[in-house]
């Protein structure tokens, strides 16, 4: 039993493995550290990594322009989820240094190193501002030695309710400010904060008026520090747009407006807390900001431009896929081809293909696949040329040409193909068939004229009616006729039909038959199985109703008497009343005691045949 479990425990440990070896995450090595601190502070600065590492691979930066007074401590953390069959280990492996910055100035912490699974994995460097807080102001309160908030607030921010006209920045940033028409432009809308930022409202971006924009995904893109003006921020890119300008001359992008909602805390010293101590204060602040408007120079394309050129800018290439070099008159073949590069590729047009004119060519077909960055957009585009060669011989058609401007080089660039050499064969019909030779056209003019282009009929045309109209002709009255008859013929049935319905004896009678059949089957299944009581009842039930619908006598005053006397009514010989009397007699005497099968049988015909001669002998009432 104990060699059961112990089987079951390790292959419980395999499977966890393998599991857990599946729902690995992707291996991320960060750095925590505050942003701005002041000179003579000490603060932390944490290496964050969320897998195992390797044994004695951690290398930490040099930290230049600060002194180490501890470190690394290392925190070590493993959790196990077991959810739906799926077993997922997460770690957390935390490498902490204690830094004390000595001189005011800007400073980064450099990238540390470690290695998981034998891979090496390497942190950003994160800038850090250390400034002079020897001059705040009376009431602010000096950091925690330890602090460690990424987003500490800088000494303009601690005011109660002032936040500094560079606490937080809004920018438009152009890749360039002077290009060419249809040079593409990266536009990037960032924010720029050095303290907590917890809301952005009445947010209005620029418009582009004389370029056409395309929006960038900067949904997922995480913040990141930069420096500016000597000082460091927490930098958001809000929105990236791909700038193509359709104009030349000078263009202006709008400034961008928003309204930021900053969270200050304020160290409070009017009261001390027996126990917390000084509890800080929290404000959140409204700061309304705009951005710049930015001017953009668009230089017109330089004169001379090929006739092969139609718009495109930027760098490409040209691939080409000819046709059979050997084709059958009157049948299809394609010719493809190909642009990649990078630019602004979304607006190339299909180069023209020079072809004989007996060649017919039809709608150029596009594909592409783009993929838009921000160094532009770069891809290919894809132009297949269907054509339908229909006079046979020796061809040479192209090459194609394709002409666009390089903006790094400022001149056109032309890129050819190879000329296309075809030979058409003639058709399966030996290139004859209809088709008929034209004075004045050459050979390669020549159309399937018998085929795609029917001559008009010459000489006196000889018309003759194909045959006279429907109207008024003698079938068309003899139809008129026919559906006046239907409809005649339907009203009379109609009318019937709503004549008998409102005579409930006839209707009574004539469904009395019809009722009678269906209690009488019923009698014939309970004389099958020999149930002798549900017989009799079911025929005693289907004589009663048939002729109390036969004779429109209610069940409740219905008697052998009135029956007798309906029957001699209507000319019914009194021995066939003496048969119903008779067989309902025998019906009552045999639910109370018991008969044999046979007779059962016997009343079973007899009353079939009762209902059958009454049918005949009651005549039905006008």
């Amino acid at each position: 039993m104990n060699g059961f479990f112990r089987r079951f425990t390790l292959l419980f440990l395999g499977v966890t493995v393998i599991f857990a070896a599946f729902g690995a995450e992707k291996v991320t090595f960060t750095t925590k550290a505050p942003m701005i601190v002041a000179a003579g502070d000490a603060f932390r600065v944490e290496f964050r990594l969320n897998a195992k590492p390797d044994d004695d691979t951690f290398e930490a930066p040099d930290f230049e322009g600060f002194e180490v007074i501890a470190g690394p401590a290392v925190y070590r953390g493993q959790s196990m989820q077991y959810v739906n069959g799926s077993v997922t280990n997460t770690y957390e492996f935390t490498y902490t240094f204690v830094l004390l910055p000595s001189t005011p100035g800007n400073y980064t912490i450099g990238s540390a190193r470690i290695e998981v699974d034998g891979e090496s994995h390497r942190t950003q460097p994160v800038p850090i501002e250390v400034i002079d807080e020897g001059a705040q102001a009376p009431g602010t309160a000096q950091s925690a030695p330890a602090e460690s908030e990424a987003n500490r607030q800088s000494p303009a921010a601690r005011q109660k309710g002032e936040v500094a006209a560079d606490d937080i920045l809004l920018r438009v940033q152009l890749s360039r400010t002077s290009v060419y028409k249809g040079e593409p432009v990266l536009a990037a809308i960032k924010l720029y904060y050095r303290i907590p930022i917890v809301g952005i409202n009445e947010v209005k971006f620029p418009s582009f008026n004389g370029f056409w924009a395309q929006e960038l995904d900067v949904e997922n893109r995480p913040a990141r520090r930069e420096t500016v003006n000597g000082k460091v921020y927490e930098c958001s890119v809000l929105k990236e747009y791909l700038l193509y300008p359709q104009q030349s001359g000078t263009l202006a992008v709008d400034p961008a407006e928003l309204t930021a909602v900053a969270q200050i805390v304020v160290q409070n010293n009017r009261s001390r807390d027996p126990f917390f101590g000084n509890m800080p204060d929290v404000y959140n602040v409204d700061r309304k900001l705009r951005s710049q408007k930015i001017p953009v120079t668009v230089k017109e394309l330089p004169a001379g431009a090929p006739e092969s050129f139609t718009g495109a800018v930027g760098r490409f290439s040209m691939t080409e896929t000819p046709p059979p070099a050997q084709l059958a008159a009157n049948s299809a073949a394609t010719y493809t081809l190909r642009i990649s590069g990078s630019g602004n590729l979304r607006f190339v047009q299909a180069p023209k293909l020079p072809l004989p004119a007996s060649f017919e060519l039809y709608d150029v077909k596009s594909s592409e696949q783009i993929k838009t960055a921000g160094s532009g957009a770069s891809g290919y585009r894809q132009f297949e040329y269907p054509f339908i060669a229909r006079a046979e011989g020796d061809y040479t058609a192209g090459p194609v040409e394709f002409t666009y401007f390089d903006p790094a080089r400022s001149q056109y660039v032309t890129l050819s193909g190879q000329p296309l050499h075809l030979t058409v064969t003639p058709d399966a019909s030996g290139g004859t068939g209809e088709a008929r030779i034209v004075k004045g056209l050459s050979k390669e003019e020549v159309k399937m004229l018998g085929e795609d282009i029917r001559f008009i009929r010459s000489g006196k045309p000889r018309l003759v009616p194909a045959g006279r109209p429907l109207l008024f002709s003698a079938p068309y009255f003899a139809s008129l006729a026919v559906m006046l008859l239907a409809f005649a013929g339907l009203y009379t049935l109609m009318r019937k039909r709503i004549r008998d319905s409102r005579n409930s004896a006839l209707v009574r009678g004539k469904r009395a038959n019809k009722v009678a059949v269906q209690r009488v089957r019923a009698a014939g299944r309970a004389m099958n199985e020999q149930n002798q009581y549900a017989f009799y009842e079911e025929m005693s039930r289907a004589l009663w109703g048939y002729m109390s619908d036969k004779l429109n006598i209610p069940v409740a005053n219905l008697t052998k008497e009135n029956v007798r006397e309906e029957l001699a009514k209507r000319g019914v010989a009194a021995e066939e009343a003496q048969h119903f009397t008779d067989i309902i007699t025998r019906c009552e005497e045999a639910q109370y005691s018991p008969m044999a099968s046979a007779q059962m049988s016997e009343v079973y015909t007899r009353g079939v045949e009762f209902i059958s001669r009454m049918e005949s002998l009651i005549k039905k009432r006008k």
